[in-house]
């Protein structure tokens, strides 16, 4: 239910666009039926099980704007470069083991003038939350993420330009940030 909001604001904004969406981590496929119908939508997963969860919420849907649900490596996307015209990575992450490279294939299969988006978690300095945050670390394995995971380790592609950075209900748990890719990019 948390997830759900940042979610349902972030498909609302691509909704806004045209062209085509990568999902990396589409997992069971909960933002799939809430996609514009004009909108070409292809999701990834690592994991087979979500995948087929996915596919039956499609089906069920009668979901004719996805166009594929594949298994792959987010760090290793199969894909041409600049391709999608909206790439969007929601509560990833904090889960994968190299952030840095996932940011160097979304920034890649990007088209110039694209956007990227990311609904992440991202951790605290100062204050109660950053304490907890901290004393959540050593657990990270168990957690299934990362608690403490600085904003910095996804600002890390010289062809991605911050357009946006907006905090999520409730209270700023999630962050929305929003990048465009420049169109003079390689």
């Amino acid at each position: 239910m948390i997830a759900s909001a940042g979610r349902r604001a972030t498909v609302e904004l691509i909704n806004q666009r045209r062209g085509n969406v990568l999902e990396v981590g589409v997992g069971t496929g909960l933002s799939l039926p809430h996609y514009a119908p004009y909108l070409k939508v292809t999701g990834i997963d690592l994991s087979p099980e979500m995948l087929s969860k996915a596919r039956e919420r499609v089906m069920d849907g009668g979901l004719r704007n996805i166009e594929a649900l594949r298994e792959m490596d987010a760090a290793y996307l199969e894909f041409p470069d600049n391709h999608f015209t909206t790439v969007v990575a929601m509560y990833v992450m904090t889960v994968v083991p190299d952030p840095e490279k996932v940011m160097a294939e979304l920034e890649r299969v990007c088209a110039p003038g694209g956007e990227v988006m990311i609904v992440n978690h991202f951790s605290q300095e100062h204050g109660i939350r950053g304490r907890v945050e901290r004393l959540m670390a050593p657990y990270s394995d168990r957690l299934g993420w990362h608690p403490v995971f600085p904003i910095e380790r996804i600002m890390v592609r010289p062809n991605l330009s911050l357009i946006e950075r907006r905090p999520l209900w409730p209270a700023g748990l999630f962050t929305l940030v929003r990048f465009r890719k420049v169109k003079n990019a390689a």
